[in-house]
This record gives C-alpha cells, sequence and structure tokens, in this order.
C-alpha cells in the first residue's frame, strides 16, 4: 500500500509542522469535523472511544492468555472494579450505536448511503464493520457475564474482581448452569473475541475502515492554503515567465540534461500523474458520502459524485499495483487509465469547483484536486474542453476577457441610455 502511494508524484508536504499537528489532533484525534452532524457525529465519538478504551481490556485478555492468568490486573483493585465496569458500559454504548447506524443504513436508508457506488462490496463492507463490532462487544459482555457466575461459584482460577453493570443483567441467564458449562462457554467467547479481533485487523487494509489508521498522516499533509485556491503547473508558470522576460531567448537550445527528457505531462490522466498526497487520500476515503450529499452537481442529479472520484481512484491504483506485483515490480502497460476507464469527462465538467467537498469531509480528503489536474489534461493535452469553455478561453486569449468583444468596447454600455 505504501509502495502504491509512492507511486504518485513528488509533494513537499513538510512546511507550517504546528498547524499540522493541531489539525490532526483537533481532526482526527478530536473528531471535530465529525460533529457538523451531531446525530451521526456523537455515535461515532461513542464507538470510536469505546474501540479504544476498550483495547486495555484487551491488551489484559491477551496476557491472560499467553502467561495462563485469569484478570492478571485485579491487583489495581477498586480501581480495577471502575475499569471494567467502565468497560462494560462503553461496550454497551457501542453496542447501541452500532445498531442505530445499522437502522439509519438499512432501515431509514439515508439517501447517501444508497448512491450508485454503493453497491457490491462498498456496500457489504459498511455492513460487515458494523456486524464485527456487534458480535465483538455482544461477546465481551457474554464472556463476563459467565466470569461473573463462575466467580459466584468459586470456581478455581477464576479470580473473584471486577464490576460488571451490564453482564450482571445477562448472567442470570445461565443459573442453574453446570460449571463446567460455564467455563466452556465463558473460554468459547474468550477466544471467537480474539479471534474476531484478529479477523478484523487482517480485514482492516481491504475496507474503507482503513481511516482508523490513515486519518492521522491524511489530516497532517492535508492542504494548509485556502479552500479555494489553486496551486500552479510548474511547466505553465516557466513558460508565461519567460513570455514575460524581454531578455530571454524562446529559442535557446535546452540544456543538455535535458534534450532526451520525456516533457512533463499538463494535469494527469492516470493514477501515477497525481502526488502522493492525493493517492492517499484515495485509500483513507471512509466513503462515508457526506461530499456527496452536499455536492450541488450531485444533488441536482449530475453524474458527479466526490466519494466515487475518492474510491474509482483507489480501484484504479489497486489494479495498478497488483499489476506491477504481477510484473515483478514493473508496471507493465495495460491500455487503461484513471480518465474514461474509470472516470469519465462528463463527470468532471459537472464539478461547479465550490469545495463543499472538501470542506465537508471528516478527515480532510481533497476530491477536487484530482478533478482540476484531470481538467488541466483534458485541455492542456486533449484540447477538449466543452464547447462553451473552448470560446471562454478563445475570448480570454484574443480579448483579455472572458466576453466577445474587444477591450476598447468594455466600457459601451455606460453612454447607453
Amino acid at each position: 500500500m505504501i509502495r502504491n502511494i509512492k507511486l504518485g508524484k513528488d509533494l513537499d508536504r513538510s512546511d507550517n509542522a504546528s498547524a499540522r499537528w493541531k489539525n490532526m489532533a483537533m481532526i482526527a484525534l478530536g473528531q471535530s469535523k465529525m460533529v457538523k452532524r451531531p446525530i451521526a457525529g456523537a455515535l461515532h465519538i461513542v464507538v470510536y472511544v469505546g474501540f479504544i478504551i476498550i483495547n486495555i481490556e484487551v491488551i489484559e485478555i491477551i496476557i491472560d492468555g499467553l502467561i495462563g492468568t485469569h484478570r492478571i490486573l485485579s491487583f489495581m483493585g477498586g480501581f480495577y472494579d471502575f475499569l471494567i465496569a467502565a468497560f462494560e458500559i462503553l461496550a454497551f454504548m457501542v453496542l447501541v450505536s452500532v445498531s442505530v447506524f445499522w437502522i439509519r443504513r438499512m432501515i431509514v436508508r439515508i439517501p447517501r448511503f444508497w448512491n450508485k457506488e454503493m453497491k457490491g462490496f462498498p456496500k457489504n463492507d459498511a455492513l460487515y464493520i458494523l456486524y464485527f463490532e456487534m458480535v465483538l462487544m455482544s461477546l465481551f459482555l457474554l464472556m463476563n457475564a459467565a466470569d461473573a457466575n463462575l466467580q459466584a461459584l468459586g470456581a478455581a482460577h477464576y479470580t473473584q474482581a471486577g464490576s460488571f453493570p451490564i453482564s450482571k443483567f445477562i448472567a442470570p441467564i445461565f443459573d442453574g448452569w453446570s460449571q463446567s458449562s460455564l467455563i466452556i462457554l465463558e473460554r468459547s467467547a474468550w477466544w471467537t473475541h480474539i479471534i474476531g479481533i484478529f479477523t478484523f485487523l487482517n480485514y482492516l487494509y481491504y475496507s474503507k475502515h482503513l481511516h482508523i489508521l490513515l486519518a492521522f498522516p491524511n489530516t497532517f499533509y492535508a492542504k494548509l492554503t485556502a479552500i479555494g485556491k489553486l496551486d500552479n503547473l510548474q511547466a505553465v508558470t516557466a513558460e508565461v515567465q519567460l513570455m514575460m522576460d524581454p531578455d530571454a531567448d524562446p529559442y535557446a537550445a535546452p540544456p543538455e540534461e535535458a534534450e532526451d527528457e520525456v516533457p512533463a505531462k499538463f494535469g494527469a490522466s492516470d493514477v501515477m500523474d497525481l502526488n502522493w498526497v492525493q493517492l492517499m487520500n484515495a485509500y483513507t476515503c471512509t466513503e462515508c458520502g457526506r461530499c456527496t450529499s452536499v455536492c450541488p452537481a450531485s444533488t441536482t442529479g449530475k453524474e458527479l459524485s466526490p466519494r466515487a472520484i475518492m474510491m474509482k481512484t483507489r480501484d484504479r491504483l489497486e489494479e495498478v499495483g497488483a499489476n506491477i506485483d504481477a510484473n515483478k515490480g514493473t508496471f507493465k502497460e495495460d491500455g487503461k487509465q484513471l480518465l474514461n476507464d474509470y472516470i469519465t469527462p462528463e463527470e468532471l465538467w459537472a464539478c461547479t469547483s465550490c469545495n463543499a467537498c472538501v470542506e465537508e469531509c471528516p478527515v480532510n480528503i481533497d476530491p477536487l484536486s484530482i478533478i482540476i489536474d484531470m481538467r488541466r489534461y483534458l485541455v492542456m493535452e486533449e484540447s477538449a474542453a466543452p464547447v462553451e469553455l473552448n470560446g471562454m478561453m478563445t475570448n480570454i486569449e484574443n480579448n483579455g476577457a472572458p466576453w466577445q468583444y474587444g477591450q476598447m468596447d468594455r466600457l459601451n454600455w455606460k453612454d447607453e441610455e
């Protein structure tokens, strides 16, 4: 995955480290952009905090499994009881939150979860994660409920420790079970919980939930300049500077070391033409659809979906990576590219460049930068701009303005009565 991201062009994003650390702390760690939508934001924070804090209990579970102890941290006494109680409450809150997420997605059917790009694996992926979390939290509570019963029976090895404010309501279900049956239940829940965690950790890299990890570097390396400010192509800037320099010789021979170089491509037609931050953006996409839900082009029925732009970029990047793997580290031309084979000009020209998608993304992904780079390729390499834009650009070239009349006629309107 790192190899694939490094296929992108080099880009220096090492400036203003303090602002970058602040972005990462506020947006990735602090979830500041998530809470702009209060219901989803609050539920997500519950799941996020639960995911982090309950892992403390997972560490204890793994240590117990490795060295054969049971509740090895119980020496902390009352504080340990407080921790286990907090873990249980969090587990229950996570269970409620992911259930609400499932209801919003499958019963309420919020439109952004049902766009045309959310079919097949993307749709199922979101559900798989919800089911994972439901099962893991249920197993944790079930394990504690069996443990509480075993402690009450005075079973050997089951240390008297912990407070169980949630699982105590489950424990009565197992009243009357034999000690051996409870041990089988407790250890089955323990093993299934551990296997589930390791399965989740391996699945993570194929899932949209990779943002759990990539949100941090993605927010750190996000653009710090004003959202509406576009970068200039260095090759174009050099040409303009040459034109404006009265002392420059436009017919001068190029430096010897540059004679055999392939001229730089204007814009982007494939993933290798994008920069590495844009490619990391593609892997970080959470597929939440907030960008598409606020996109004026999408909401008026146009072909464009900013989420689909990121998903298609990631799909093409994965295809290129598989090609490199199959050809022993070298990319073999496959007759495909991001433009046309994945993203159509119709999608690109539907964009109004309003930056709503960039502003809305909870992890600072920038779909617009990819759209702009691909438009640049269409205009400057393919001369494939829409007729209306070609007319405007011709007028700017000839008249210095978008309108079809000369500069001398610009103020004629003031003479009209």
